[in-house]
């Protein structure tokens, strides 16, 4: 399983298990992260959901051979498909925004585009000192609908900005400057502070907590969900340009694209 869940009163743990591939997202990694998060909604007993990654690095994004594979497909079958995989990233984001409980990012490694929205879309981050965080989806052709929004959401459109624009990758330290990060601790530590701050919220009721998280979520960011329609859609749209397969495949194979 590329998605493990370990429970150990009064959080839960789940973990991104492909640590040969950095933890790239797979379509059934997205599925199996939602359905996780529904097994947990039921747990009364689950206070706090800790989220990381196995091995070096906590996510490095979307699975990108999975993308090109998708791009071999006759062009309208791979237009649905692209469509089908931006409404289930969202559909994550969104199970994470509107769960019940804190999710805690301990974020033991680097963390890119879809990782960055993992993050983005938890309630408190901690990170580890080596923890890098980037938006290279220009780069590659591509756009980062989906976490624009929620990162505009955290850190405010300035920082939103120099990030997705110059597609500069952060350590710990600037992420805690700008707002993103809000602990940084050693990696080895790193999973006993979230136990800890899992530990803090269980002494607080959990109506209280579940009405609080869903003020900030539904209230303050009220926008945030139609955002992530738009940005859903846009993220699709991008993926069908000839710019994103030359992206897609010089990432693959390892050298400079080639824009037009």
């Amino acid at each position: 399983m590329a998605i493990v869940i370990k429970k150990n009163l009064p959080s839960a743990t789940v973990i991104l298990s492909r640590p040969d591939k950095r933890n790239a997202l797979t379509r059934q990694m997205l599925a199996d992260l939602i359905q996780a998060l529904d097994d947990l909604h039921q747990e009364r007993k689950v206070r706090a959901v800790i989220l990381t990654g196995a091995g070096t690095a906590f996510c490095a994004g979307m699975d990108l051979a999975e993308m090109q594979e998708t791009a071999k497909q006759p062009q309208r079958e791979a237009w649905e498909q692209w469509y089908e995989d931006a409404n289930l990233f969202r559909d994550v984001i969104d199970k994470m925004r509107l769960f019940p409980k804190p999710i805690i990012a301990a974020v033991n490694g680097p963390a890119m585009a879809g990782g960055m929205g993992l993050i983005c879309a938890s309630d408190i981050v901690l990170a580890a000192p080596e923890a890098k965080f980037a938006l290279p989806e220009p780069r590659r052709g591509i756009v980062a609908g989906i976490v624009s929004p929620l990162l505009v959401f955290r850190v405010g459109s300035s920082h939103a900005s120099n990030l997705l624009l110059a597609t500069r990758t952060i350590d710990a330290e600037e992420g805690r400057r700008i707002g993103l990060v809000h602990e940084i601790v050693k990696g080895d530590l790193l999973w006993a502070r979230g136990q800890e701050l899992a530990g803090e919220i269980a002494k607080s009721a959990p109506e209280a907590i579940q009405l609080t998280k869903r003020l900030l979520n539904e209230t303050i960011g009220e926008n945030v969900g139609t955002q992530l329609s738009t940005g859903a859609a846009a993220s699709a749209t991008a993926r069908t340009t000839e710019a994103a397969a030359e992206g897609l495949a010089a990432f693959l194979e390892k050298r400079e694209p080639k824009w037009l």
